[in-house]
């Protein structure tokens, strides 16, 4: 349920869920979605194979039932605009246009993957792509997200940011000094919470009387609302509107984006606090199958096209796994490489 903000008129939010959308959305953008999501779901399976296989190390934090949330907001916006996010980040470069052989690198620990090898799954960097992380401290995004919309206002440059955190760092206190600024300088930053309910497996009524998180904004009179995550079209719409008020200069915008992952928090969680008829439900509405479903029933591609765009992200992922295995391991001076520059400490010797 959206939000309406203390002191603003009503039509600042919106209650999308009851919207009727998606019919301004074409094959073309159904198709593009479908081998989106496909690609974040398969790559996510294969990770969660490696991982079992002990392949690679480290934390692991699997993306599959949330694809609708980066596919709907990638629809959305430029590719000039800057992306942050928290550790469960393999989807992020993924659908960034990143190349997924060195997004599996770096989940391996290769020199060749996005951050050398030395970032892990917590830490996928692609400046090119403008993802500023993957970051593996709780929230710690939150602020630094709203940094760099106060960068690219202050040099006049015409970005938008979209920082992602979850429903457990909606809790963290940076959060609310954040909101205070960012609505202050009316920084052009969106914050997109992405609520799949549980954090790391406390659900959001067993740790605040405020379950509703569109409402954290409220104090701050930030326009808010509650979005349906698990559909691609009502994530895009709600993302729009956050990128033109961004975008005119009137500020931030937080987005509690409804989703849920379907596995653990993490590899190394056996998920004893749901049920196993909670996650049958939400399958039930899983993003992937929705949007192949509606190309069936648009009869926009054949079985036989379908089989080919499985086939062809099937042979993607194989790919990246290939490569992963057959990348060097960084050297060990790369320990002592990005720390400091000469340029910027000029006491720091060689």
């Amino acid at each position: 349920m959206a939000t309406e903000i203390a002191g603003k008129k009503k039509d600042q939010t919106k209650n999308i869920t009851n919207e009727k959308s998606g019919s301004r959305f074409t094959k073309d953008t159904y198709v593009k979605w479908f081998r989106e999501m496909l690609l974040m779901r398969r790559f996510e399976e294969k990770c969660s194979q490696l991982y079992i296989q002990q392949k690679f190390g480290g934390f692991c934090h699997l993306y599959i039932g949330q694809e609708a949330v980066l596919s709907g907001i990638m629809e959305a916006i430029r590719p000039t605009e800057r992306i942050i996010t928290a550790y469960r980040d393999h989807a992020h470069p993924l659908i960034m246009g990143s190349d997924p052989k060195k997004v599996m690198a770096e989940l391996y620990g290769r020199s060749t993957g996005l951050s050398k090898g030395k970032g892990g799954s917590m830490h996928m960097f692609d400046r090119e792509k403008n993802l500023f992380g993957g970051h593996g401290i709780v929230g710690a995004q939150i602020p630094m997200g709203a940094g760099i919309a106060f960068a690219d206002k202050y040099r006049g440059e015409d970005h938008v940011t979209v920082c992602f955190f979850g429903d457990g760092a909606a809790r963290q206190g940076a959060l609310y000094e954040t909101f205070n600024m960012a609505m202050t300088w009316k920084l052009p930053v969106i914050f997109v919470i992405e609520n799949n309910n549980y954090a790391m497996g406390t659900s959001i009524e067993r740790t605040s009387n405020v379950t509703d998180l569109s409402t954290l904004g409220a104090s701050f009179e930030m326009p808010s609302e509650s979005v349906d995550g698990m559909r691609p079209e009502t994530v895009c719409e709600a993302i729009e509107r956050a990128v033109e008020r961004g975008r005119k200069g009137d500020g931030p915008t937080l987005l509690d984006i409804q989703t849920y992952r379907y596995k653990g928090h993490s590899m190394s969680d056996p998920q004893k606090y749901r049920s196993k008829e909670e996650v049958s439900e939400y399958q039930q509405k899983d993003p992937v199958e929705y949007v192949l479903q509606k190309i069936r029933s648009g009869k926009w591609l054949s079985e036989k096209e379908i089989e080919d765009i499985e086939e062809d992200i099937k042979k993607t992922v194989n790919e990246a796994v290939e490569f992963a295995e057959n990348s060097p391991l960084p050297d060990a001076d790369e320990l002592f490489m990005d720390v400091y520059t000469q340029q910027d400490y000029p006491y720091v010797k060689d």
